[in-house]
Order: C-alpha cells, then structure tokens, then sequence
C-alpha cells in the first residue's frame, strides 16, 4: 500500500540541518520525521554525509525515547548493529537495534521498555529488525547464526549503559578471531551461494546493489575479513567503490520511494540525475567499475585467506623434521618467466620486466590457459 502524501515514512520525509536539529525531536516521532525530512530534502549534502548525520539524528531520537522509559530498569543499553551500527542510514533503510540488558531487571519490565522503543518507529512506518538479549545469550545466539554474529561486528553503542555494550563488542570480537579458521570458510560458502542466485553485479542490466556479487553485502563481508586479523582486502579503490554504491542506492530509494536495492530499468535515468550523472550509462559505468573493484578484492582476500588455512593446518615442526629442513613453495612452469606457485600465476625468479615488454601479455595468456589468476605481487611487477 502506498504511503499517504506527507507520510513521515517517505523517505522524503525526514530532513534536518544536522544534529543540531535532533534536539527538537524529543521522543516525538512527529518531530523526528519531520528533521528527518528536512535533512533528506538539503541539496548541499548527500553521500556520507548525509548517511551519517540521518544516524546521529536516529541516535537522538533512539536515546531519547530509551532515556524516558528505562528508569525501571537498570544495566541495559540499545546497540544499533548491522548498517545502522556502521552508522550508514539510507534514505529507507531499516533499523537494525539490539535491546541488551544483564539479566537483572524484572522480564516484565525489559518487555515493556523494549514496545516503548519499538512501537514508536513502527508508527513512523520504518522497518525494524530487532531483539532483546542478554550478553550471554547473544554471544550464544552469535556462534549459532552467523548472519547475526556479522551483524554484531559492528555493534555501536546508542543508550544506556556503556559498559555492557563495550563488554560485549570486546567479546564477539574475540569470539570472532578465535573462530575465524572455521568461521571464514563458512561466509565464503554464504558469498558463493549469495552470487549462485544473485549473478555478477558488473554483467547485469538491473543490478541488486547488495546481494550481487561485488556488491554490498561483499564489501561487508570483507571487512569481517579484516577484523578477523586472518587476511585483509586489498585497499586501493575499496572504499570509493562501497562509497558509490552507497550513493546509488541512496538516490534509489530517494527517486522510488521504497526500500529497494535493484536499480531497474525505468529508473536508471531517475537515479542518474539524482546525482548529477548525465544518463543510465553513465550511472551503469560507474556501478560496474566498483563492483569490479569489489569483486577484484573479494577474490585476491579469499585467495589469501585459503592460503593462509592451508598453512595453518601443516604443523612448521613436523614440516620440517619430515622434509629434513625448511621447505620451498613448488613452483610449475607456465610459460618463459611464469610459474605457478600456490594456485596463482606468479613471476619467476629470473623474470625482469623492465626488460622484457611482453612479458606482461605473456603472464596473463599463460594464467589465462591454466585457468589461474595472477597474484597482486605479479600485477604490481
């Protein structure tokens, strides 16, 4: 059903001058849509600086609402989790919130500060994914479901007790690294399934900006990569080409009105002028170009991060003692000045590119032929 002209849903319908005008907003929903309307309606700001004042305006409004409702109940704070955790609110994004309380206070009492939090932003017409947890039982609830210990990555803290929103980030962190070696398999295989459905976000004529491969929810999962202190993704462009797909989808949502992720045909043109592009190819040049980046940097952290598993699981002491010393990586050789080592396409040991100008073109048909890539060492040379 559509929403009514006006409604503070729309995702037109929620602009302010910055946190400056949170203050007005109390715990009233009114006055929180109609900051957040002004906010979306500035023309001077966009990109992640609107993604970040709409968080710090929610922010608001979220600790007020939780400061005049939790007097009954004491050791608890509300923790945005997910994209709102990362502080990156589209114009129709939903709110992912976690109500963490120590166990302490009254069940009754926890349920009724949680519908005095959650009914509010229901009555704006604003998705919410949501729940209320003990640290225990969210730390259990984390090792059983790995979209919500994902989620829980980037905890930040909104209201309440600090202490046990630190206390909880600490321990899923911890919890994360420990189980990284069987943890990351287990999101590869997620990603893999994910772009078995969804396609390769570069090659689509209606892309889903989150769920295709190099999309969002890959730029997402490379930072649990790299909080996993196991591997990390390449940095060059990584960050620009998340930020554009931000952008997209921010005037997405702006143009249709709706909490979509698939740029559509008939709305190319819409979402290019939203942000000053000259038409669809344009806005599609841009797409593909970051998803490539993204895509790019998937591969080479997967590839890193098998290796690293593979090494992990051959004891150094026991290698050695049987191989009677330290053992060189195998290398097979592909063509004059390339060898595989590792599943990858590297350069020999004699290779000099400055000398030999084909070398490159030699490289990567010797990778193409064997069906490898070549390593980010070899591409830098």
């Amino acid at each position: 059903m559509p929403a009514k002209p006006g409604d503070p849903s729309e995702p037109d319908a929620g602009r302010t001058t910055g946190q400056g005008d949170a203050g007005e907003s109390g715990t009233e929903p009114g006055s929180y849509a109609a900051a957040r309307l002004r906010l979306l309606q500035e023309e001077s700001r966009s990109g992640p600086p609107r993604r970040a004042a709409l968080a710090r305006l929610t922010d608001d409004w979220l600790s007020s609402l939780f400061a005049a409702s939790a007097r009954e109940v004491r050791g608890a704070a509300l923790v945005a989790v997910g994209g709102y955790g990362r502080g990156e609110l589209s114009p129709r994004s939903d709110l992912d919130l976690l109500l963490l309380h120590d166990g302490s206070a009254d069940h009754g009492a926890v349920a009724a500060l949680a519908d005095r939090i959650w009914y509010p932003v229901w009555d704006l017409g604003i998705a919410l994914d949501h729940s209320v947890r003990t640290p225990a039982e969210a730390r259990r609830t984390a090792g059983e479901d790995l979209k919500v210990q994902l989620g829980l990555l980037d905890a930040r803290h909104v209201a309440g007790d600090l202490g046990i929103t630190t206390a909880l980030r600490s321990t899923v962190l911890a919890d994360w690294r420990n189980q990284a070696p069987k943890r990351l398999p287990a999101l590869r295989e997620l990603c893999a399934e994910r772009a078995e459905r969804q396609g390769e976000l570069q090659f689509l004529l209606e892309p889903d900006l989150k769920e295709a491969e190099g999309g969002l929810r890959d730029a997402t999962a490379l930072r649990a990569v790299a909080a996993s202190w196991l591997a990390d993704a390449p940095r060059a462009g990584l960050a620009e080409a998340r930020r554009r797909l931000l952008d997209v989808r921010d005037a997405l949502h702006l143009t249709t009105g709706r909490a979509t992720d698939r740029l559509t045909l008939q709305e190319q043109d819409q979402v290019a002028a939203e942000l000053g592009l000259l038409d669809a190819d344009a806005l599609l040049r841009q797409v593909y170009e970051s998803a490539r980046t993204i895509s790019y940097a998937g591969d080479v952290t997967w590839r890193e991060v098998s290796r690293v598993l593979r090494a992990r699981q051959v004891r150094p002491r026991l290698r050695a003692l049987v191989g009677g010393g330290k053992q060189t990586p195998e290398r097979t050789p592909l063509a004059d000045g390339v060898v595989e080592q590792d599943g990858e396409a590297v350069l020999a040991r004699t290779a000099r590119p400055d000398r030999d100008p084909v070398l490159p073109l030699r490289a990567a048909a010797a990778a193409a032929q064997a069906g490898l890539p070549l390593s980010p060492h070899a591409v830098r040379r």
